[in-house]
């Protein structure tokens, strides 16, 4: 009688403790941040293109991680991306002069947007645009640039 008790409660302890682990795991994987993380303010920025950017990747500067893009619409008249940075409020003395690139973490890795600091005494605020930006460089684009290139198929003469 008493081992099927303590057999009953290891199990039920053992669920339960699944169960916190399948939580933990939810959590860290949905964006449960967008909730939690209203603070900051908000920072457009145009690009000509956005290949392989998703909402939510990271806002880096000098290699820290200072937000996420919130959103990513396409401009009708302009024919280019807006992108919507959300960055965190600590972040405040961005220089308004800044650029923004979208660079790939390593050769085949995911996209995100990294800022490039300027070196004005102004700084970016809520609804500021980032006027300087390097859009996604392609990586089959410069492959087939090499290899249909005039130089490459003759043998560089």
């Amino acid at each position: 009688m008493e081992s099927t008790r303590t057999r009953e409660l290891g199990t039920g302890l053992f669920i339960l403790l699944g169960f916190a682990a399948l939580l933990f795991l939810a959590t860290q994987t949905t964006s449960l941040d967008q909730y939690v993380d209203q603070q900051g303010y908000r920072v457009t920025a145009r690009f000509s293109d956005v290949s392989g950017l998703k909402v939510r990747s990271p806002v880096t500067l000098a290699g820290v991680n200072i937000g996420r893009v919130e959103r990513i619409e396409f401009d009708n008249d302009r024919l280019d991306a807006i992108v919507t940075l959300r960055i965190r409020s600590e972040f405040n003395r961005i220089p308004d002069d800044s650029d923004a690139g979208i660079v790939t973490a390593g050769l085949l890795g995911s996209r995100y947007i990294g800022i490039g600091p300027g070196g004005a005494e102004t700084y970016l605020e809520e609804n500021s645009e980032i006027q300087i930006t390097q859009s996604a460089i392609v990586l089959e684009d410069i492959i087939g640039r090499f290899l249909f290139s005039p130089t490459a198929s003759s043998g560089g003469k």
